[in-house]
């Protein structure tokens, strides 16, 4: 027999299931196990991963192991990246195009 975590989480939750299977068993093999146990509605069918490597739900994890089930990306990180960069482009463009103002004469 050997044990793995199940752990899927959200920005504000974070859900664990200690699993025990037969050696032979598969990550999708403990994905059901936790099911199982969860009694909560979550993505079984999301992609997955031992210890943050994706794999695949035929794949053996090994005594320990930490499965792990991913959310879908909200947006293209690549993209969101583009969009800060050409955010701060803009405002360091429109910074630079205004006057400055002219500093004050000394009294003598």
């Amino acid at each position: 027999m050997k044990r793995c975590t199940v752990i899927f989480a959200l920005p504000e939750r974070q859900w664990s299931w200690q699993v025990e299977l037969p050696d032979d068993a598969t990550v999708g093999e403990a994905l059901q196990s936790a099911q199982a146990q969860a009694g909560v509605e979550i993505p079984w069918d999301a992609d997955v991963g031992i210890f943050g490597e994706a794999c695949d739900r035929e794949a053996s994890p090994r005594d320990g192991d930490r499965i792990e089930l991913y959310r879908p990306l909200k947006s293209d990180p690549k993209e969101s990246r583009r969009a800060r960069a050409a955010a701060r482009k803009a405002a360091a463009d429109q910074a630079s195009s205004r006057p400055r103002p002219a500093s004050p004469k000394k009294a003598s």
